[in-house]
């Protein structure tokens, strides 16, 4: 076990070259970093006992060394995760560990039921589709799963699929699974290609069909016929994609307007992310939590004990890690200062989950740091959300924390052996 004393004392030593060593980050020059970040902090916080964190470093030394074919990430989150450009670096990130090209990721067609989509993939359909989100009470649906969001359609025929674009992470797959609901009103099959050859397996009791492909593939389509002229509606809640190739496997789950209490509305959470199990999940929620006028702290910290419960019955050995609530705005003019509060909170569910925290608030600089981010290019107007760049420098930064954290224990477990 690393003790939370000597691991920080290592960031000591980091924390001095942060400051020369962060332009090397990808996509990062030294003149964007603003001098109100306060990038002494952007590390990472465990603590008394890291063991679980140090279990996650020891599996990705083990896909280093051709020990296992795939460590698993799943990133739990708002509107700041949706439009994908803070998890896509994350993402880039892991996968340049060691040049991988496999693992895999999850995929929701945003674009189908109009919302805003991650850059990495285009969805399509001919079809009408109806929303179904857990943060929104009116767009409820039941039979939710772990992305949070789903799409539903009563269509008599429809066609429906995604193609991968370019992109450093994900860019071929040769397994699928789709997650639905099994309506035998509706006829689903795999528009075929040629030269496709596939297997596919229904496995109910787990709420996807599994397609493997003989080769790799970057698309999909998919047919949809309703047999029956009264039935209830097709549940679409996702894809998973991997490719056998070892690497990461990095879903996001991100759905906008969502707080800690929106997953907790999925009844199939637990079910569904027992089938992607993963070895580090990390939970971005909370900026909807601190808008709401009758926010606590004890709710605040009692729902994501029970988003951890239900995490820990899919996948009882993984790491957890927490990112503080950003600092924004109620209104464009308006601070906010219950993410102080929220920051606390995530503190003391650090040391109660023996989990480990980025503190991305401290890292921002703060309180009211959001309207310097906004002054300087890097935040939106409502000075809740970031733009692209913004999100980007959040990715870098926070993936630097993480593989420094990484380097410094995998090396200390290895002069160990």
């Amino acid at each position: 076990m690393i003790k939370t004393k000597r691991h920080c004392v290592s960031y000591n030593f980091f924390a001095s070259l942060l400051s020369c060593l962060i332009f090397l980050l990808p996509g990062v020059a030294k003149s964007q970093i603003p001098p109100f970040i306060n990038v002494n902090q952007s590390k990472l916080h465990f603590s008394k006992d890291s063991s679980k964190m140090m279990s996650f470093y020891k599996k990705i030394d083990e896909l280093n060394q051709g020990k296992r074919k795939q460590v698993n990430i799943i990133h739990f989150g708002g509107s700041h995760l949706q439009a994908g450009f803070w998890t896509e670096v994350l993402m880039d990130g892991f996968q340049s560990l060691n040049k991988y090209e496999g693992g895999g990721t999850f995929i929701f067609p945003f674009k189908i039921v109009k919302a805003n989509s991650p850059h990495f993939f285009k969805s399509f359909t001919t079809g009408n589709w109806k929303r179904c989100r857990c943060a929104i009470s009116k767009e409820m649906c039941d039979n939710l799963g772990v992305a949070g969001v789903a799409g539903i359609t009563n269509d008599s025929a429809n066609t429906f699929g995604f193609n991968l674009l370019a992109n450093n992470h994900h860019k071929k797959f040769n397994t699928l699974k789709v997650y639905h609901n099994f309506n035998s009103s509706f006829e689903f099959s795999f528009s075929q290609q040629m030269g496709v050859y596939f297997t596919r397996n229904d496995y109910k009791d787990k709420g996807y069909s599994e397609f493997k492909f003989e080769t790799l593939i970057d698309s999909v389509s998919f047919n949809l016929v309703k047999k029956n002229s009264d039935s209830p509606d097709f549940m679409l809640r996702g894809f998973s994609i991997e490719n056998s190739s070892p690497g990461f496997y990095y879903g996001v789950m991100g759905v906008n307007g969502a707080s800690t209490n929106s997953f907790l509305r999925c009844p199939l959470f637990v079910s569904e992310l027992s089938t992607i199990p993963p070895d580090l999940v990390i939970f971005s929620l909370g900026v909807n939590d601190t808008h709401d006028p009758n926010f606590s702290k004890e709710a605040f910290k009692n729902r994501y004990d029970s988003l951890i419960t239900l995490v820990k019955k899919a996948s009882p050995n993984c790491a957890i890690m927490f990112t503080t609530v950003t600092d924004n705005y109620m209104t464009r003019k308006a601070s906010n200062k219950r993410p102080i509060k929220a920051q606390e909170a995530m503190y003391e569910l650090m040391e109660k989950h023996n989990a480990c925290v980025y503190d991305l608030y401290a890292v921002m600089g703060g309180y009211k740091s959001i309207y310097k981010w906004y002054k300087a290019g890097f935040a939106a107007k409502d000075k809740v959300h970031f733009n692209a760049k913004g999100y980007k420098l959040i990715g870098n930064l926070m993936f630097d924390a993480i593989n420094r954290s990484y380097e410094y224990n995998s090396s200390l477990t290895k002069k160990g052996k």
